[in-house]
C-alpha cells in the first residue's frame, strides 16, 4: 500500500490534472524562449526582454506585486468552494491596506506593544479589518440571502471611498505619509509560499476540504449527514478575508505606504485575483502560477517603459482577463462549484 503522504503522491496531487500540468509546462516553455531569443538577439527587443525578465530587480517586483492577488485568489478558492462568490476581494485588500498602515502609524515606526513591534501590529490589524468586512458580507449572503454579487460589489465600492476618506480625517489626504520603514519582498514570498502549501492542504487533506467542496457542490448531502452547510459557508468566507487581509497588509507595508488615489494602490488587484484562481481551477498551486505570471507582467512593463518601449500599462492590465477568456474557450477545464452564487435552506 502506498503512504498517501509520500512526496510522490504530495506532488501527484498539487498537480493533479493535465490542465494545471499544462499551464505548467506552456509556462516553463514560454521562459525557455524568451531566454533563447535573448541569447540569439542580444541587441534586439528579445534581449532587452530576456535581459528583463532574469533579472533580480523583475524577481523581486513580482514578489511584492504578486502576494496581494495569489493571497486574495486562495481566499476567494475558499469562499467559492464553500458555495459563496465572493467579487469583494477588491474592497478586503483596500480596506486592509489601510488599516494595516494607520495602525502602524499609531504605533509608531521602533515602537511596540507587548513586545510586538510597529509593522506587526500594522499587520494584524489589517487582518482583523479585512475579516470584520468579510463576516459582514457574509452574514448578509448566508444568514439574509442577499444576492452575492451585488452584496461583493457593495463590499467593493465601500471599502474604494471609506479607506480615502478615513486617509482623509486621519492624515489630511487621500495618500498616507510614509511610515519610514517597510517590510522587504522576502517577507510576502514566504507569506505567498506558505499560504499556497498550507490552502492545499486544508483544501485537499482535512475533513473541512471536504466538506467545503461539499458545501460548493452539494449542500443537500452535506446537511443530510448533519453538517451545518452555513457554519461552512461562513468558514469559507471568513478565510477569505483572513487571506485577503494578509494580502492587501503585505502590499501597504511592502512599501510602507497608502495610496488612495483613483483605484487606491491596489488598482484591481482583487479583480484579478478572481482572474487568476478561475485560471488556476480552483487549485492553490495553480493560483500562485497565475498570480506570479500576471504580477511579473506587471513588473515588466514598468521596466521596458524605463528603458524607452511606450508599453501602456492598461494594455497590459487587460492581459490577465483575455488570457482567461482563451483559455476558458480553448480547453475549458475551470470547473465552477456547482451550487456556487446559491442559497440553502437547512432541512430540518
Amino acid at each position: 500500500m502506498r503512504n498517501p503522504l509520500s512526496s510522490t503522491r504530495v506532488m501527484e496531487g498539487l498537480f493533479e490534472s493535465d490542465y494545471v500540468r499544462s499551464l505548467v509546462v506552456g509556462t516553463v516553455g514560454a521562459f525557455a524562449l524568451v531566454g533563447i531569443l535573448g541569447l540569439l538577439f542580444p541587441d534586439s527587443i528579445a534581449g532587452d526582454l530576456a535581459g528583463i525578465v532574469f533579472s533580480t530587480s523583475t524577481a523581486t517586483s513580482t514578489a511584492r506585486l504578486a502576494a496581494p492577488i495569489v493571497l486574495a485568489g486562495l481566499g476567494g478558492i475558499f469562499a467559492e468552494k464553500s458555495g459563496v462568490i465572493n467579487i469583494g476581494l477588491e474592497g478586503l485588500l483596500i480596506i486592509s491596506a489601510f488599516v494595516s498602515v494607520y495602525a502602524a502609524s499609531v504605533v509608531g515606526i521602533g515602537n511596540a506593544v507587548l513586545g510586538v513591534p510597529a509593522l506587526a501590529i500594522g499587520f494584524i490589524a489589517g487582518i482583523a479589518a479585512s475579516t470584520l468586512l468579510s463576516a459582514v458580507f457574509a452574514v448578509v449572503c448566508i444568514e439574509f440571502k442577499a444576492d452575492q454579487i451585488i452584496a461583493g460589489l457593495a463590499v467593493w465600492l465601500i471599502a474604494l471611498g471609506l479607506a480615502p476618506f478615513m486617509s482623509t480625517v486621519f492624515f489630511g489626504g487621500v495618500n498616507t505619509p510614509n511610515l519610514g520603514a517597510n517590510v522587504g519582498w522576502a517577507y510576502s514570498a514566504t507569506l505567498v509560499l506558505i499560504a499556497t502549501a498550507g490552502s492545499w492542504w486544508l483544501l485537499n487533506r482535512t475533513a473541512f476540504g471536504k466538506h467545503l467542496r461539499a458545501a460548493g457542490e452539494n449542500p443537500k448531502a452535506l446537511d443530510t449527514v448533519g453538517v451545518s452547510v452555513s457554519k461552512v459557508r461562513y468558514a469559507g468566507v471568513l478565510l477569505s478575508g483572513v487571506l485577503s487581509g494578509v494580502g492587501g497588509s503585505a502590499l501597504a507595508l511592502s512599501i510602507g505606504q497608502f495610496v488612495g488615489s483613483g483605484e487606491t494602490m491596489v488598482q484591481g488587484k482583487g479583480f484579478i485575483a478572481i482572474v487568476a484562481y478561475l485560471f488556476g481551477n480552483y487549485n492553490p498551486v495553480g493560483t500562485l502560477g497565475a498570480g506570479a505570471l500576471f504580477a511579473g507582467l506587471d513588473a515588466m512593463q514598468i521596466r521596458l517603459q524605463q528603458l524607452g518601449y511606450a508599453v501602456p500599462d492598461t494594455l497590459v492590465q487587460t492581459i490577465p482577463y483575455v488570457v482567461v477568456i482563451v483559455v476558458l474557450a480553448l480547453v475549458g477545464r475551470t470547473q465552477i462549484p456547482e451550487a456556487a452564487g446559491e442559497h440553502y435552506e437547512t432541512e430540518e
